[in-house]
């Protein structure tokens, strides 16, 4: 496997040697992080930080989700959100949502949204929990909202759950993982991000996940959603990117969780994600000071300290 080296080098060696491949920062704090919560969270609070957010330069701000709102009751203001944001100026650029069917797609009509986000499982325990159906089930009821967003012209990503490990399974074996994303890019994702739902995997095993999916898919379709429940994230983070992996997810603050994996806390912190990156000389294109207020916004919206350690140390001495 690749080898990332990020010990210093001489000034002379410094002005030669081309710098490091940058990274795309998908922030999904608003809608991955935000459905986890008991308490509901005010629709201008929520637009107040998909704001600081996007102004803080992340590439792309998943904002909410359009489902059914019985099954995600925090995010069912979602088309006022959307509204909300309705005049910032990046919003055909960074902003997305989760949009698992045509209902839901029919909301979006309404938005300047120009792309949305689909998600299955790489387990069948998982996926029947998640979606209440099958895997084979569960793609040709995305067919058509693949052929609506081809229409419309958005783009469509993808997310695969549970790829190193299942709360009710356990071990998943990666060729189910590389056919379901396999079979999503060919309905018309564009990007297929691969999760670590209960933040059980290792550096090792996240390697052998990218040699088995990069054996049919390539690695440029490919994004990391990392879970720090286990301490992991950042450095399965790290042997994505020694693999090539240039898209990873991250959650403001830590916030998240899966309703639907038991023990999933600990969403991977943008703080912590981004402020790896740009000390190891990697361009991220964040603003990190900017960040770090969204991360104290989050905090004062939940009312309680959130597990990002980078949010902790950068502001410490901040006024809360």
């Amino acid at each position: 496997m690749p080898s990332l080296k990020t010990q210093p080098v001489s000034s002379a060696a410094a002005s030669s040697a081309a710098p490091p491949p940058a990274v795309r920062v998908y922030e999904v704090g608003p809608r991955d992080g935000l459905q986890n919560e008991q308490a509901f969270i005010p629709t201008e609070d929520k637009i107040t930080l998909i704001e600081t957010l996007a102004d803080a330069g992340l590439a792309r701000v998943e904002i909410t989700s359009f489902v059914n709102p019985r099954w995600i009751p925090a995010l069912a203001d979602a088309d006022r959100v959307a509204a909300g944001l309705a005049h910032h100026p990046r919003y055909a650029e960074a902003f997305t949502a989760l949009c698992p069917n045509l209902k839901g797609l029919s909301r979006v009509d309404d938005t300047p949204l120009r792309e949305v986000a689909v998600f299955m499982s790489a387990s069948e325990s998982h996926n029947k929990r998640n979606i209440n159906k099958s895997r084979d089930e569960t793609y040709p009821k995305f067919e058509p909202v693949f052929a609506a967003c081809a229409e419309r012209g958005l783009r469509v990503r993808a997310y695969v759950s549970v790829v190193w490990g299942c709360p009710y399974e356990g071990a998943v074996d990666p060729a189910e993982a590389v056919d379901v994303a396999e079979r999503l890019l060919a309905m018309g994702a564009y990007e297929v991000s691969l999760g670590d739902t209960i933040g059980v995997g290792d550096p090792a095993q996240t390697h052998r996940i990218l040699d088995a999916m990069t054996a049919r898919i390539p690695i440029e379709k490919l994004a990391l959603h990392m879970h720090d429940t286990r301490g992991t994230a950042l450095a399965n983070c790290l042997a994505g990117y020694e693999h090539g992996v240039r898209t990873f997810d991250a959650s403001v603050a830590g916030l998240g969780g899966c309703p639907y994996a038991p023990g999933a806390s600990g969403n991977l912190a943008t703080e912590d994600l981004v402020y790896m990156f740009e000390r190891m000389g990697v361009s991220t294109g964040v603003d990190l000071d900017r960040l770090v207020d969204a991360g104290l916004l989050a905090q004062r919206l939940l009312g309680r300290t959130l597990p990002g350690r980078a949010l902790q140390a950068l502001s410490a001495g901040r006024t809360p």
